[in-house]
């Protein structure tokens, strides 16, 4: 009677396992085979807000994501903090802030005074409070700390992360060394609250000063006691322009029949701009239609304390600054062979960089045509009053040429 049983009870568990297993096949495709038949009389009577589409899951993923990630900026957001000297400022100081900005929500710029920069590196070219301007300027800054020391030291990485509520320290990949070889971050990295960024190749300010030694019509360097004509500083000239290493003139005091040889000493490194480039500092600023455009054009080479005060008054005329940047040619052409120091595509990311500029138009015209004026729907035109060629008479009557469309139209402002 028990194996009867059991014989029953066994035939009926193997009957459930068949019907469940040909239920689990079945069932979803009846239902993949319904849901193909009512797709396209549901997308036809559905409302097009409610029809799937691909992303649509994705995409309200990735908005209540950054709903969360905006609350959270509001409510704390990541303060994140890089120091140096930012002496001779270029654009890759301009991008090594932009990077460390990206790395956070809000960037902390310490400014190292200049007594620190002499005890660790030499005298720098700029003062603190030039250097504290051309900071300031940039577009990704939001605070400047003024007098903080070379070396982050335990206490002042406390004070950091309490009193001005750091949470990162940031800083390139280049190394940071202090007098006696340490790592001058050395103990932000054991705290676990450092961050690195790529340092921007082809461009520093030892390579900015290299240009400017090389490159002016009458150099220190080619001293009496070395004759060199023309030719032989254009060739040097080119061989900085071409990504070669510099050249220093020595003497050899055991063969002085012999001419003074070539001792290398500086190296530069040619900037190869790319469109992402561009784009990471261009913010893609349109200009509403009824907004006055004021526009303002020059070389801006070197870019330095006096362009950026002349950027911001030029932007207190209206509500859209455009800047017109003139071609490497026309530059030499008017200031001379040795100018710009700096290249176009390098001017142009100097310019961007700075918050008071919107837009910037890449190898601008000379001449300020109607046609110009009309394509940018241009209100103001404006310059400053003083320019490296001011005395030149030449250049004033070129300036007369320049702006005399603006000029007839009653909307040149110079000064």
């Amino acid at each position: 009677m028990n194996q009867h049983w059991e014989y029953l009870t066994a035939k009926e568990n193997q009957r459930q396992v068949v019907f469940w297993t040909v239920v689990a096949a079945i069932v979803p495709a009846a239902g993949a085979f319904l849901w193909w038949l009512s797709e396209k009389s549901y997308n036809n009577l559905a409302p097009y807000r409610y029809r799937y589409r691909p992303g649509s899951i994705t995409g309200y993923i990735s908005r209540v994501l950054a709903g969360h990630a905006d609350r959270r900026r509001r409510r704390k957001p990541v303060r994140v903090y890089m120091d140096g000297c930012f002496d001779m400022m270029h654009y890759g100081h301009a991008n090594a802030l932009r990077q460390a900005r990206a790395t956070g929500d809000e960037l902390v710029v310490g400014l190292v005074p200049d007594r620190e920069i002499m005890r660790c590196k030499g005298p720098p070219v700029q003062n603190e409070q030039e250097r504290k301007i051309m900071v300031e300027a940039v577009k990704w800054v939001g605070e400047v700390i003024t007098d903080v020391p070379y070396e982050l030291t335990p206490d002042f990485l406390e004070e950091l992360f309490t009193k001005h509520r750091i949470d990162y320290v940031v800083h390139g990949d280049d190394p940071c060394l202090l007098p006696d070889g340490t790592d001058a971050y050395a103990h932000a990295k054991e705290m676990g609250r450092f961050k690195m960024v790529k340092r921007t190749e082809g461009v520093s300010s030892t390579d900015i000063v290299g240009r400017m030694l090389m490159l002016v019509r009458t150099n220190n360097r080619f001293s009496e006691k070395v004759a060199i004509g023309d030719k032989d500083k254009q060739a040097l000239a080119k061989q900085f322009s071409q990504n070669q290493q510099g050249f220093d003139y020595t003497d050899d005091k055991d063969k002085p029949d012999e001419p003074p040889v070539l001792k290398r000493d500086t190296v530069l490194s040619r900037f190869m701009p790319t469109s992402r480039r561009l784009v990471q500092f261009s913010d893609g600023n349109v200009a509403d239609p009824a907004a006055k455009i004021v526009y303002i054009d020059g070389a801006f080479d070197l870019f330095h304390v006096g362009h950026i005060e002349l950027l911001k008054k030029a932007k207190e005329q209206g509500d859209f600054l455009l800047v017109g940047l003139h071609t490497d040619e026309d530059v030499s052409e008017r200031r001379g062979l040795h100018l710009p120091i700096m290249d176009l595509h390098e001017r142009c990311l100097s310019v961007l960089a700075c918050k008071y500029v919107d837009e910037a138009i890449i190898g601008a015209p000379l001449e300020i045509s109607e046609d110009l004026i009309t394509t940018f729907n241009i209100s103001l035109v404006v310059r400053g009053t003083v320019s490296e060629t001011s005395a030149d008479q030449h250049d004033k009557d070129s300036k007369d040429l320049r702006y005399r469309t603006p000029k007839a139209n009653n909307m040149f402002r110079c000064g």
